[in-house]
């Protein structure tokens, strides 16, 4: 589904991806783990086109994204849960979650608006409350739901667990087991290693902008190096 070949981007004279390469095959949970600066977060952000890279290729279903802009890749079917949830403070829940249906019909915004309510039901509890009045693991669920309106056949999500307390790490992690079960792909960047290697299918991991390990998830767990450097063992 999503394939990125010998990808290099540039903040400045910083060089933040060095020509990474990885493949995301329809209908699984892969994941890219590494520690801060890694390259992480750049990595969805050149797939969806807020940030260009000075050479290399994103491929989605064979159509290479390198030249659309964003609002065009997300169009294409290819939904982001940005790190920090960067939800809209000042409108309610429901409002939030109608932003991310904006290319649907009512139809599939009705159905849409059903399922993330299912996969978190206290978003349908306080839809018309202020999303900046929530709590962090709340915000966390709008972002994640916002991210699912409009119906994405490929879903990014950027570090969601970061800073929830455990019982919301689990409901989180267990959204994104449900949301590929519905039949969607997911492309997962976490600082926790563990949470996402025991989910994923495939796995990467990233260091100073290269891709230095990558096999499935389960394997990875008991890899001497990951466990060493990122499960803290």
């Amino acid at each position: 589904m999503l394939e990125i070949m010998d990808l290099h981007v540039f903040y400045g004279g910083i060089h933040a991806l060095k020509g990474i390469r990885l493949a995301v095959d329809e209908g699984r949970i892969v994941t890219l783990i590494g520690s801060n600066g890694a390259g992480k977060s750049t990595t969805l952000r050149s797939i969806v086109g807020l940030v260009k890279p000075q050479a290399g290729s994103v491929r989605f279903r064979g159509e290479e994204l390198t030249r659309l802009s964003t609002h065009q890749i997300i169009r294409r079917g290819i939904g982001i849960s940005p790190e920090g949830r960067h939800v809209f403070a000042n409108l309610t829940v429901l409002e939030n979650l109608e932003l991310g249906a904006y290319n649907r019909t009512a139809a599939e915004y009705s159905e849409q608006l059903e399922r993330v309510y299912s996969l978190f039901p206290r978003l349908r509890e306080r839809c018309r409350q202020l999303a900046g009045t929530l709590s962090g693991g709340e915000q966390q669920m709008v972002a994640f739901g916002r991210a699912l309106m409009g119906r994405p056949k490929l879903v990014l999500l950027d570090e969601p667990s970061l800073g929830l307390a455990p019982l919301v790490v689990e409901e989180v992690f267990q959204a994104i087991e449900a949301v590929k079960k519905d039949g969607a792909t997911v492309l997962l960047v976490e600082q926790n290693a563990m949470a996402s290697l025991r989910i994923a299918d495939y796995a990467y991991v990233l260091e100073t902008g290269r891709v230095i390990l990558e096999g499935e998830g389960r394997v990875l767990l008991e890899d001497e190096r990951v466990i060493k450097s990122y499960l803290g063992e």
